[in-house]
């Protein structure tokens, strides 16, 4: 009789551009500095016009605010194998990059350019942030291990442009884990790229673009 072997578990590998326990503190701080204020002022608005407008006013004041940021919270993406998972507030939503029909890298320019990967599976549209730059070169980006297990899980994808876009991720975690300055890295590079061209609405790069920045 032989023994069955047991696959090994997948880890998960966090795709959140911020970490989640950087933000949390600064979060939970929102939240009752909201509650506070719509609390405050609903009780100085009972005085004035009385209870029922009163927590109506406090509700419109800190209600928002105070959802928002716990929404904000909720919200997490990691990667498990070929497979991205984002959770937000409305649960969770999963995208197999090894059966996407689409994956493009969009540029948004402005003081704070931002470079997004964007993976298509039919009519599923799952966006993964990958950096942001301010014209300096200095801002953030997602870490190493993220973009190299990004780009393992592009190469289970049939499309010539994952391939592209895996080889220029590839690089960019080269460049990150040797500390290259900002002129190296691709994703910076193509942020240039898009403000060299005047661009002002988000810049969907081109196979010749992206073949230029994976080199």
């Amino acid at each position: 009789m032989t023994e069955q072997s047991t696959p090994e578990p997948v880890d998960d590998v966090g795709l959140d551009l911020i970490a989640p326990e950087l933000l949390a503190p600064a979060l939970r701080r929102l939240t009752f500095a909201a509650i506070g204020i719509g609390v405050g002022v609903g009780l100085l608005a009972a005085i004035l016009v009385g209870w029922p407008a009163a927590i109506g006013i406090g509700l419109v004041l800190g209600g928002p605010t105070a959802l928002y940021a716990i929404a904000f919270q909720r919200r997490r993406i990691w990667l498990s194998g070929t497979v991205i998972r984002a959770r937000t507030w409305r649960g969770e939503r999963t995208l197999d990059i090894a059966a996407a029909t689409g994956v493009e890298i969009l540029v948004k320019p402005g003081r704070l350019s931002r470079i997004v990967l964007r993976i298509t599976t039919g009519p599923d549209t799952r966006i993964v942030p990958l950096s942001m730059y301010t014209d300096t070169g200095d801002g953030r980006e997602l870490h190493a291990l993220g973009l190299r297990k990004l780009a393992d899980a592009l190469t289970a994808c049939p499309l010539a442009a994952a391939l592209a876009v895996s080889d220029m991720l590839i690089l960019q975690s080269r460049a990150e884990t040797r500390d290259d300055y900002a002129e190296v890295r691709p994703l910076y590079r193509a942020a240039r790229l898009v403000r060299d061209r005047d661009a002002v609405s988000t810049v969907v790069l081109t196979d010749a673009d992206i073949a230029q920045l994976a080199t």
